[in-house]
């Protein structure tokens, strides 16, 4: 079984709601067992500011699925849940969003998969819940702990737990 990072994300909706709902469609079509779960997060939006707040959180699976295979099965879950990619506009608004963060200590580079994610280093929106329940894994040489120490998280605040 390979330990997966899962990022989540999104902007339209009930995103916290979509959340739930995807995580459950991730164990359940993936044969997946939830290691841990973030919190969820509020955060600034990224790469195109002109839109809603985000809602960020991060999960970590179990997995026997090969890398392709569960990008497949996330890129099927992210439809499932209204995310057209292709017609969509470059960090836009979404409904749900769904990132490999880090599979094992896979290293991949090609053109529709890259690991650990390509800027991962770069987002204090995935560094700040990756944070919570991975602080110390190492990724690429470094902690999400270390990486998130180099980074702004200002307007990142932690959302009430769901009841």
């Amino acid at each position: 079984m390979a330990s997966v990072l899962i990022a989540l994300g999104g902007n339209v909706g009930d995103v916290r709601a979509t959340f739930v709902k995807a995580i459950a469609n991730i164990c359940g079509m993936t044969q997946a067992a939830l290691v841990a779960r973030s919190s969820d997060y509020t955060t600034p939006p990224w790469g195109d500011e002109q839109q809603e707040p985000f809602v960020n959180a991060c999960i970590e699976i179990e997995t026997s699925l090969d890398p392709h295979a569960l990008l497949f099965t996330l890129h099927k879950i992210e439809k499932k849940f209204g995310r057209d990619r292709a017609n969509e506009r470059r960090w836009g608004p979404r409904t749900l969003d769904l990132d490999i963060i880090a599979y094992d200590d896979v290293r991949l580079d090609k053109p529709e998969l890259t690991l650990p994610h390509p800027r991962l280093f770069e987002r204090a929106f995935v560094l700040v819940p990756l944070t919570e329940i991975a602080p110390d894994r190492l990724i690429a040489g470094q902690t999400p702990r270390q990486a998130l120490a180099l980074l702004s998280a200002d307007g990142i605040e932690r959302l009430p737990d769901l009841q």
